[in-house]
């Protein structure tokens, strides 16, 4: 009897999308506000972003426990009738365990300028900066192979 050999299929995260929330309301964050909400252009940039990301294949939502994050998020939950999961921002461990739950889908990742880069780095991403004034990066990350392409939108 001839046995054949087939490797074994590895469970491997699709692709991991970030990116930072969008512009906060002016002179909140200097005013002592540790929570401000989305300015006008941050709210038009969500509904881009969801726009954007429609027909990208995410099945899964997580963002941090501020609103801005929230509310990045909320034009592309609303179009994929997604419940987006919050974890705290200074928790990265934990949003990389509940990304790689999510074997073989594609997942989407609203943090902040420090948390998305981290989060990129404990996949086994490069190092990346991300500006202060900076609210347009997208990086989309595939864990397998190590590539990460940063765009911007």
């Amino acid at each position: 009897m001839a046995m054949t050999l087939i490797p074994a299929l590895a469970s491997a995260q699709k692709m991991v999308i970030l990116t930072r929330h969008a512009e906060r309301a002016d002179g909140q964050a200097t005013m002592g506000a540790s929570d401000p909400p989305l300015s006008a252009a941050g709210a038009a940039r969500a509904e881009k972003l969801a726009s954007m990301l429609a027909d990208a294949g995410v099945t899964a939502i997580f963002t941090t426990e501020y609103r801005r994050t929230k509310a990045t998020a909320a034009p592309l939950a609303a179009k994929l009738k997604l419940t987006p999961e919050v974890v705290a921002a200074a928790r990265t461990a934990t949003v990389i365990e509940k990304i790689k739950a999510h074997a073989n889908d594609t997942v989407f990742v609203v943090g902040h300028s420090n948390t998305v880069a981290s989060i990129i780095k404990a996949l086994g991403g490069p190092d990346v900066a991300i500006g202060d004034t900076e609210y347009d990066n997208l990086f989309l990350y595939v864990p397998a192979t190590k590539t990460l392409t940063r765009i911007r939108y």
